[in-house]
């Protein structure tokens, strides 16, 4: 149960009101993230929808993104983010061992792939203490600077949500992640 002011959709009004609308126009519903997020917050979750905006702007892929936003949701235990993020990889087409192996920073069989989810694990494991051969075997596996700087991005945005998320003890509107 919740543990922060929830509203229903229903009752929303002025800018969250306004940005629930975009999100459910984008997205077909509004997750129950983002309803307590902007419920509590219009600012925080027009800036939520900003990095994600961003984010697609970004030298990232979508999978790319996906793989992030796994590491870092299984990293800081948000039940949420990671049941969301496992639904939108799958979708993206990774495969459940896949998901599995990225989240946890393991080989999943895609050097690529899995130079970028080390590379977030010790991001956030090490507090942004990177070691220089960490950083050398993330650009070997074809990482671009670019890339490195959005993934940092991605890292940012994903653990505003986590932490809300942590706090307010969400409610999964998701499948749960095995």
């Amino acid at each position: 149960m919740a543990r922060l002011h929830t509203i229903a959709l229903s009752e929303a009004s002025g800018r969250a009101a306004e940005l629930f609308a975009t999100v459910k126009s984008a997205a077909g519903k509004v997750p129950n993230s983002y309803l307590g997020i902007g419920g509590n917050s219009p600012v925080a979750l027009e800036a939520v929808l900003g990095l994600e905006a961003a984010l697609k702007k970004s030298s990232l892929s979508p999978m790319d993104i996906e793989i992030v936003k796994l590491v870092v949701s299984r990293a800081t235990g948000c039940d949420y983010c990671l049941a969301a993020h496992t639904l939108l990889g799958k979708k993206l087409g990774l495969s459940r061992e896949a998901i599995l192996a990225v989240r946890d920073a393991r080989p999943s069989g895609d050097p690529r792939n899995d130079a970028l989810a080390t590379f977030t694990h010790h991001v956030i494991t090490s507090r942004g203490i990177v070691a220089a051969e960490v950083l050398a075997a993330v650009k070997a596996a074809g990482v671009t600077d670019s890339q490195i700087v959005d993934a940092m991005l991605a890292i940012a945005s994903i653990t505003l949500t986590n932490l809300f998320n942590r706090v307010n003890d969400t409610v999964l509107d998701f499948p749960a992640a095995d």
